[in-house]
């Protein structure tokens, strides 16, 4: 898998989705509608692990990246995601920056972490491609900022190396800040203002999750460089029911 990243680059907008729909097919769509890369949610998303290669395969053949959202910070499901050949994996309910610092082990092989060290699987070519086992982290990491916990810990965490996009998750933080789903308010604002703030300064990427055109560009102008627009799902639903409210007026 490639070891440099658009995405990563804090002078960079990038946009891109999250699939949800557990079809591979949403990748190559998302692709020729112009997506700088496709995240793969399993978090909340209605597939599982087998879904990873087929998602990163489909990508691939647009020359665009597959993102990965973990349901946990276990181990085990991050070094699946990396073998299956996500190029970067997504950290959901973080809570400190020491959870940080053990999620960004599970990224690279020893020296450098934990992760399981095995070479026949698309990460390594089949076998072919054995240079990760001698560098740090070749997918990066994004590390989620959606507890209170996490934000009072934002510039400690924003700081640790290997730890490469500050991604707000809006639904819970704002439901964290108790001002659920009010992404005006002072209160929200200022919290997420806290995030790209620790991200510049430490040459980080900010990231955040958008419901439409508008609110993505009340966020870039606030100087998040990592966009998600909506889902498959929100996207398929809101064409849909665009369209028919349209034709039945």
């Amino acid at each position: 898998m490639p070891t440099s990243h658009t995405f990563t680059d804090p002078n960079q907008l990038t946009i891109g989705t999250f699939l949800g729909m557990g079809a591979p097919m949403a990748a190559e769509i998302a692709a020729v509608g112009g997506a700088d890369w496709v995240l793969l949610d399993l978090e909340h998303g209605g597939g599982g692990e087998d879904l990873i290669g087929p998602t990163v395969v489909a990508a691939m053949a647009y020359q665009i990246p597959a993102l990965v959202r973990v349901e946990s910070l276990e181990r085990i499901r991050i070094g699946r995601a990396l073998d299956a050949g996500a190029s970067a994996v997504m950290i959901p309910r973080i809570q400190s920056a020491e959870q940080v610092r053990e999620v960004v082990k599970h990224m690279s092989y020893p020296p450098f972490g934990d992760r399981g060290v095995a070479t026949y699987n698309r990460s390594a070519k089949w076998g072919r491609d054995l240079s990760g086992l001698s560098t740090k982290a070749q997918a990066a990491c994004i590390i989620q900022i959606e507890t209170l916990s996490a934000l009072s810990e934002i510039d400690e965490i924003a700081g640790i190396d290997g730890a490469d996009i500050l991604f707000v998750g809006p639904l819970d933080l704002s439901f964290a800040l108790g001002v659920p789903r009010e992404f005006d308010s002072p209160i929200f604002i200022e919290a997420i203002t806290k995030v790209v703030a620790a991200a510049k300064l430490n040459n980080k990427v900010a990231g955040i999750l958008a419901a439409d055109a508008v609110a993505a560009q009340k966020f870039i102008n606030l100087g998040f460089k990592f966009i998600a627009i909506g889902s498959d799902s929100t996207l398929l639903a809101g064409a849909i029911s665009g369209l028919i409210t349209q034709l039945k007026k």
